[in-house]
C-alpha cells in the first residue's frame, strides 16, 4: 500500500507550509489525484487521516480531486478521455498511438489553516 508513504511526505510538506505562515492548524487541505497513479481513494483518505493524528493536520478536511484520464490522439488529431487506464485505445478512431497528458502524482493543491493571531 504506497498510499501511507504518499501521505507521510505530503503531511511533511503541508506542515512545513503551515509552519512557515505561522499556522496553529491546518482546517482543509486540497488533492488532485492523477489519473494513472494507482492510488486508491479509500485508502488514501484512511491513510492521510492515520497520519494526523497528533500533527498540525489533525482533523482537517481532505478534499480529493480525482484527475480524468486525458490524453492527445494522434490518429483521429483529438483530445480524448480513457474510461479506464488499462484499455489505451481511443474511443473515437480506435488508434492505439496516444500521448497522456494526465498526471501520474498526488498533488497539494491548496492548503486552508489557522493563523496564530498576533497582538
Amino acid at each position: 500500500m504506497h498510499e501511507i508513504t504518499l501521505c507521510q511526505r505530503a503531511l511533511e510538506l503541508i506542515e512545513a507550509q503551515a509552519r512557515q505562515h505561522g499556522a496553529t492548524r491546518v482546517t482543509g487541505v486540497w488533492l488532485e489525484v492523477g489519473a494513472f497513479s494507482c492510488v486508491e481513494q479509500s485508502a488514501l483518505e484512511f491513510c492521510f487521516d492515520l497520519v494526523c493524528r497528533d500533527t498540525l493536520a489533525e482533523g482537517c478536511q481532505l478534499h480529493i480531486h480525482q484527475q480524468q484520464a486525458e490524453c492527445w490522439c494522434y490518429g483521429c488529431q483529438q483530445h480524448i478521455t480513457l474510461l479506464t487506464q488499462l484499455v489505451r485505445r481511443c474511443p473515437l478512431c480506435e488508434g492505439s498511438n496516444l500521448r497522456i497528458v494526465a498526471d501520474d502524482g498526488v498533488q497539494i493543491k491548496r492548503l486552508e489553516v489557522e493563523e496564530t493571531n498576533h497582538v
